[in-house]
């Protein structure tokens, strides 16, 4: 049977007390929607609950609470039992519930979600340096994500996508695995030697289809996008900064995004999504459809990434041609037309210019 959870906006006069007796109607009522409810989480300070729930599909969830207590979830997504067990710790109640007649689980799904890429070294790597790197980095981040309770969700030669119930413990892992970085292999260029990690934080339903796809959207996009070893949203480092009054962050490593930046990455990048395959993308129909002139977005864009509004539209085709390459389905003549070049031969240059290797050398040492 189907997986779901919900989530439920709760007003500030609702306790977690009040939360555990709905779940306690809900339990009563289950088995006439064929429904049973396996668990949930609460968090009274940021007024959220979550619901973990097997039943037929969404509707019978939905008349299940109904007419248990007449709390309709706000949203509803279908999960994967070890994808939740990943982020959240568990996929039934903790342990330590209060043994009262009606158990108490005050328990936030708030979590801190960091993504760490190596990109930039992987795809220029010589095949034997890969084979180093990515051992002695993968014992790296190992030990130092075992020091500060994070849990990894998926993984790849390429990227750790990473969960945390603690933002200080996610910011001081961030800061540990870019410090750890020049130990791991010594022996090749610190140029070379790029580590991108983000730190985002959300709850795992929003308004998205997906498990934290809100946050992981999110945090993924200042990975890719935001030039810095270390990208932090404004949320997490406002947490961070309570938790932790006396610690200065060192500008020169961490980069915190303002809300208008927040805004400004979030309306680039969903337009961007949009057109990048198109070969004639022109930078005044870019700032026309984000309402700027051209030096506002020239500016904007340079303060964000780095970089001028062709180049950047120019590296997201590129980044966009890996994930291609990785899926083994089109030849380099493909993946260049496939990405918006309208030169095999240009799109040679610029990955080459991009990634310090030809896009056939890439695919003989790292895909096929």
């Amino acid at each position: 049977m189907p997986l779901f959870m919900d989530r439920h906006d709760i007003p500030k006069e609702i306790t977690a007390e009040h939360v555990a007796k709905m779940h306690q109607e809900d339990l009563k009522v289950e088995h006439l929607y064929g429904c049973r409810g396996i668990t949930y989480w609460c968090d009274d300070q940021k007024h959220h609950a979550f619901c973990l729930i097997e039943a037929p599909n969404k509707e019978a969830l939905q008349k299940m609470h109904n007419a248990a207590h007449g709390d309709f979830p706000h949203s509803i997504i279908e999960v994967d039992e070890n994808l939740v067990a990943s982020f959240l710790g568990r996929i039934e109640d903790p342990e330590n519930v209060d043994n009262a007649s009606i158990p108490i689980i005050d328990d936030s799904a708030f979590r801190a979600i960091m993504l760490i890429e190596t990109n930039n070294f992987l795809n220029r790597a010589e095949a034997n340096q890969l084979s180093v790197f990515t051992q002695k980095f993968h014992r790296s981040v190992m030990n130092t994500l075992k020091k500060y309770n994070g849990t990894i969700v998926r993984q790849n030669d390429c990227t750790y996508l990473v969960s945390f119930e603690s933002v200080s413990n996610a910011v001081f892992a961030a800061l540990k695995l870019q410090s750890n970085i020049k130990f791991v292999t010594p022996k090749i260029d610190m140029g070379s030697r790029k580590v991108n990690i983000a730190i985002g934080s959300g709850t795992p339903v929003t308004t998205k289809d997906g498990l934290f796809e809100e946050v992981i959207a999110f945090t993924t996009r200042m990975c890719e996008v935001v030039k810095s070893e270390i990208v932090l949203s404004n949320e997490v480092h406002h947490l961070f900064s309570i938790e932790n009054r006396a610690f200065q962050l060192d500008k020169k490593v961490v980069r915190v995004l303002t809300p208008k930046e927040e805004q400004f990455l979030t309306v680039l990048m969903d337009h961007i999504e949009a057109i990048w395959k198109s070969p004639n993308i022109k930078v005044e129909d870019l700032s026309l459809k984000l309402g700027y002139s051209k030096s506002q977005l020239n500016r904007k864009l340079k303060a964000l990434t780095n970089t001028s509004p062709n180049n950047f539209v120019r590296d997201v085709k590129l980044n966009r041609s890996l994930s291609l390459f990785q899926k083994q389905l089109n030849n380099i003549s493909e993946v260049a037309f496939e990405v918006g070049f309208n030169s095999p031969a240009y799109f040679t240059k610029c990955f080459h210019e991009k990634f310090g290797i030809s896009p056939s050398k890439y695919t003989q040492q790292h895909i096929f």
